[in-house]
């Protein structure tokens, strides 16, 4: 049920896409319903390449941040371990998926678009956890403990953001591979990761440096 509705979502911007379960390279042990490479079999015809640059359905890739990011907790579940955690701009799902399986009290997926949740619900079901879903940031369930972000500052209109993290949750964890200064001192670099885009998408190789950062405790 869940694979024929992402294949409905993709198909309004490219009406050849389909998903497949695939695991991403960075973080292994997630699977994820993911758009499948083997459907391009030739070049985009225009009209394609224009709705997949105009509307693109970012929930189908799982971005290089949000692979590492998803490691990086798998790999540290003390950092979430009994803690409400909220993934801001979700996408595949695949940070709040790490959280669950990581041991979080509660996982929450945030994103305004519909079909990114109906894809976080599929890959939560993929993977055997539970994911609450949240459409509406400003909607979101209270308190929060830890609000989990990756590649969220493609736009630099989206830099408040930083702040907002840090006024809803004791905690932040942010993950990005475009900004190499946030401008925010409150944010601490923990460490850098490289990662690729799964499908590959060929990006530049600065954008394969991914940044963690932390926030802990409130300004």
């Amino acid at each position: 049920m869940y694979q024929s509705r992402l294949n409905q979502h993709l198909q309004k911007t490219l009406s050849r896409g389909r998903v497949a379960v695939t695991h991403p390279r960075g973080c292994p042990d997630i699977g994820l319903h993911l758009f499948d490479p083997s459907v391009l079999e030739g070049p985009l015809s225009h009209d394609e390449a224009q709705a997949v640059v105009g509307e693109p359905a970012y929930w189908s890739f799982c971005w290089a941040s949000g692979q590492v990011l998803a490691q990086w907790i798998l790999s540290h579940p003390e950092q979430v371990a009994g803690k409400r955690v909220l993934d801001f701009g979700a996408g595949s799902g695949v940070v709040a998926i790490a959280a669950a399986m990581a041991g979080a009290a509660e996982a929450i997926a945030c994103d305004i678009d519909p079909a990114a949740l109906d894809a976080v619900a599929a890959n939560a079901q993929l993977n055997g956890v539970t994911v609450t879903l949240c459409g509406d940031w400003h909607q979101r369930p209270e308190p929060i403990d830890l609000v989990v972000a990756a590649d969220v500052l493609y736009d630099p209109e989206n830099r408040p953001l930083l702040q907002a993290f840090r006024a809803a949750a004791p905690e932040v964890l942010l993950a990005d591979s475009r900004v190499k200064d946030l401008g925010d001192d409150q944010y601490h670099r923990l460490t850098v990761i490289e990662g690729r885009t799964w499908p590959d998408l060929n990006e530049f190789e600065e954008f394969n440096q991914v940044r963690i950062y932390r926030v802990a405790g409130n300004p």
